[in-house]
Order: structure tokens, then C-alpha cells, then sequence
């Protein structure tokens, strides 16, 4: 179980949007904008094509070892649970990066929707609409990001899964709000950038 998880915590340190970053500007994206790995402030520098391709990037990483594990046959959910974890947990402190990394955002939903496919495919999807919708209202990414994920936990409540799944959403969305803590100060206080109106 431990290498599982080990495994996790590597393929989840893999920094997309750092790499990518370097290989497209010869620079470091954490001395812009937010300072953050993650796909926003990838997408703030190079464009909402670059963003996609490193949330993508980042939601692939998070379910890579669940699926080589359960590929190997693991299907305990608290095993399955930790090696996601873990994976989040890599994104978020990776060991090449002095363990400042994102902020688990689209490793999360990575993880969460290989948890019991195809039924967590489902949970996935329905807290991506969360999150359309309310950043369609508020115009937060931090903040649809972090309604979405707290959505996540009841919406396995709601079909029934494994409690280990429910728990261990809800402890990723808890972990998510504190990476987010400067956004809601921000956002407290006037300062948090809403994205691009759309122009007529």
C-alpha cells in the first residue's frame, strides 16, 4: 500500500504548468501574476488554450496511479482513497519545486472522477456544472473552484458510494480552501480578479 501511495505523491508532483511555462517563455511562472503553477495563471499569460491543456495536464497526473493500481487489482476504497490523496497532495507540495506547488484544483476532480468509475465519472461532471455555474455567477474561478468541490462530497453521498470517497473528497476540498486563502481574502476585500467580460 505504502509504494501505491508513494506513487501517488510522484506522478502528482509532476508540475505541468511550470514545465510548460518554461518550455514555452523560458521563464518561471511563479514570479507572475499570482505566482501559481496552476492552470489560471498559465491561462493569464498564455491564453485560455495553454490553461485548458494544463488542467487537463493536472486532472490526468491526479488519476494516473489509481489507475495503475487498479490496473494491479486494488479496489480497496481506502487504499484507492489515500493513493489520490496523495497525488493532490504531490500537485500542491511537489518535492522538485521546495514543495510549493498549486493548488489542487484540477487534480482533485482528477482523482475524484477515477474513484469508482463509471459512477464518479458522473460526480465529476455534475461538479463541473458547479462550477460553470456559479462562476458563470460570481465570476470567481477561486470561488466556483472551491464550491464545486465541497459540492463533491454529498454528491457521493448521493449515490451511495463508499464513505471513504465522500470522506476523502471533503477532506481535498478542505485542503483546497486552504491553498485558497489568499484568494478569499481578496475576494473579502475587493481585490480578487474576476475573469474577462465577454465583449460584445
Amino acid at each position: 500500500m505504502f509504494l501505491w501511495i508513494l506513487f501517488g505523491y510522484f506522478f502528482g508532483s509532476f508540475p505541468s504548468g511550470y514545465v510548460l511555462f518554461r518550455l514555452m517563455k523560458r521563464e518561471d511562472i511563479r514570479q507572475f501574476g499570482s505566482g501559481n503553477i496552476g492552470a489560471t495563471n498559465v491561462g493569464r499569460f498564455l491564453g485560455k488554450k495553454w490553461a485548458v491543456i494544463v488542467a487537463v495536464m493536472d486532472m490526468f497526473k491526479g488519476g494516473v496511479a489509481i489507475l495503475l493500481a487498479m490496473s494491479f487489482g486494488i479496489r480497496d476504497p481506502l487504499v484507492i482513497s489515500l493513493i489520490g490523496l496523495a497525488s493532490v497532495c504531490g500537485h500542491n507540495f511537489p518535492l522538485w519545486l521546495g514543495f510549493k506547488g498549486g493548488k489542487g484544483v484540477s487534480t482533485t476532480f482528477g482523482v475524484i472522477i477515477f474513484f469508482c468509475p463509471p459512477l464518479s465519472f458522473v460526480v465529476g461532471i455534475l461538479g463541473g456544472i458547479v462550477w460553470l455555474c456559479f462562476l458563470k455567477i460570481t465570476k470567481y474561478v477561486s470561488l466556483a473552484s472551491l464550491i464545486s468541490l465541497f459540492s463533491i462530497p454529498i454528491f457521493f453521498l448521493i449515490i451511495e458510494s463508499p464513505f471513504q470517497y465522500s470522506l476523502t473528497s471533503l477532506l481535498l476540498a478542505i485542503l483546497s480552501l486552504y491553498r485558497h486563502q489568499q484568494n478569499i481574502r481578496r475576494i473579502l476585500n475587493g481585490t480578487e480578479v474576476k475573469i474577462a467580460e465577454k465583449k460584445e
